[in-house]
């Protein structure tokens, strides 16, 4: 076995007695990293709380400014209380699923799906607790609008501005950074820094230490004294630098090995990792779950949690039931023109896939002249079955309007993926890799891929590929905000009505 070597800085100690401390300062933790770790975590939660009792002050302060012309006078507090019942909800979350900690902001920083998660079941809980306690009309409802708006902006734009601070703040030359030592196979430790930049991981790789590969002819005993010796030295190396976390980087198919360095670094007072290869790197958040009494790695959580779903499928019932009133009449002018225009029914129905691949019928306002056992082909450009009022709505997006009536069924979302007939389900599902993976949710009358231009004719793989891509984009970033805004980019974006055909 050998080790990597330390810096010359600490390869021949000074003799002098003050040089020898300087060495062993540099060499062992830093005093007060706790408390610098507890100081930037308890910054981050202290930053969230100016920026709910900020925003909504000054709220309130311009509410009274223009709708009264007059200031804020002293007692008038509303907006504190207000703010309070969010803060302490929000802060309760995030502390309790270590929103603060060093690690998650290093790792995963700011995310906005989450922050209006917890934005929405706080203004929730508020709403709850006004009702319960019927002091709804002690708080100003244009102030709790404008509050409500404003505070998810502000408070992510706040947590960025932090979040910025603390990586900086955790650069590799802090004492708040975690000292690593690594141990392993060369080949194993090689792959790990030719594929990992320690400053970026937000780490110190302050030793490494490496086994020797035995040879497999030698004797059981031979190997495991060599062996032994390795994990010894070792275990002396990490006693001497005392890093805060060991890392064993032996592959898992090495089981026999992976219990004796287990055995061997449990006896040093360090966090023992274990990396399980590159599946760590395809999967960052993986996390150790239960499931009854069984423990595994979770890869991967649910699409959309209960929560989730309730809220998406809350506010498709709404709006799809407003909308189909309110657009009553534009419904009766289209299908008066779809008649006029050529024979055939007004409504056009096809079978596709929506959820987890159940087929359903989608309706859509037809926009093709009627052909007698005419077999499935997509439209192109300049389609000679399209009719002239067909061409408008297409143009227009006008023809997905009565899937307003998928939505209220169930059977589809305002937003989500597109879907797609059943031909071009089963073609394309076997060319290109996770297209399934589209039906883990709802499929929508428009989606991100739409907004952004990908719709209409898919004349290559590519076409497909990348309409694919936005709407796996959709999936993993989904939130009530990204929604609303595809709804709105749908209605006036150019992109949304480009390569209509």
């Amino acid at each position: 076995m050998f080790q990597q070597p330390l810096p010359e800085v600490y390869q021949s100690l000074p003799a002098a007695r003050g040089a020898r401390r300087d060495a062993w300062a540099a060499v062992l933790p830093r005093r007060w990293r706790g408390a610098l770790r507890l100081g930037l975590s308890t910054a981050l939660a202290t930053s969230d709380l100016l920026a709910i009792f900020v925003t909504a002050y000054l709220t309130e302060v311009i509410y009274y400014e223009f709708a009264f012309d007059q200031q804020l006078a002293t007692g008038m507090t509303g907006s504190f209380q207000l703010a309070g019942l969010v803060a302490v909800f929000v802060l309760l979350t995030n502390l309790v699923r270590e929103e603060y900690s060093i690690e998650t902001q290093l790792t995963r920083g700011p995310q906005r799906r989450r922050m209006a998660s917890l934005w929405l079941a706080a203004w929730g809980i508020v709403l709850v607790v006004g009702f319960a306690t019927k002091t709804t009309n002690d708080f100003s409802r244009a102030v709790a609008i404008g509050f409500f708006i404003a505070g998810l902006p502000v408070l992510y734009l706040s947590r960025l501005a932090m979040v910025g601070l603390v990586r900086r703040a955790t650069s590799p030359s802090s004492s708040s950074i975690n000292r690593v030592h690594l141990v392993g196979f060369e080949e194993d430790i090689a792959g790990f820094y030719a594929s990992h930049d320690a400053e970026a991981l937000g780490l110190r790789v302050v030793g490494t230490s490496y086994l020797r590969r035995i040879d497999t002819r030698e004797d059981a005993s031979v190997r495991q004294a060599q062996m032994s010796e390795d994990l010894d030295l070792a275990v002396s190396v990490v006693r001497f630098l005392r890093p805060d976390d060991v890392f064993i980087l032996v592959p898992w198919t090495d089981a026999a090995d992976i219990e004796r360095c287990v055995d061997a670094f449990l006896r040093v007072p360090a966090a023992l990792h274990l990396r399980p290869g590159s599946v760590m790197d395809r999967f960052p958040d993986l996390t150790l779950a239960r499931v009854g009494r069984l423990s595994g790695i979770n890869i991967g959580r649910r699409p959309l949690n209960f929560s989730e779903i309730t809220l998406k499928r809350g506010l498709d019932m709404i709006l799809s039931a407003v909308a189909l009133v309110m657009l009553a009449p534009l419904f009766a002018a289209i299908a008066m023109l779809i008649k006029l225009d050529s024979p055939g029914p007004i409504f056009f129905r096809q079978r596709r896939y929506g959820f987890n691949q159940q087929a359903f019928g989608v309706f859509k306002f037809r926009s093709m002249k009627t052909e007698q056992n005419a077999v499935f082909r997509q439209a192109t450009r300049n389609d000679s079955r399209i009719t002239k009022i067909g061409a408008i709505l297409r143009r227009t997006n006008l023809d997905e309007l009565p899937q307003l009536l998928n939505v209220l069924m169930g059977e589809m979302s305002l937003v989500g993926p597109r879907p797609h007939a059943l031909a071009h389900d089963r073609s394309f599902e076997r060319r290109i890799a996770l297209y399934a993976r589209r039906h883990n949710v709802m499929p929508g009358i428009t989606g991100w891929a739409q907004v952004n231009g990908l719709r209409g004719e898919t004349l290559t793989d590519l076409d497909m590929e990348r309409r694919v891509s936005h709407d796996l984009h959709y999936i993993d970033n989904w939130s009530v905000w990204l929604d609303i805004q595809i709804m709105f980019q749908t209605v006036v974006s150019r992109r949304a009505y480009r390569n209509a055909c």
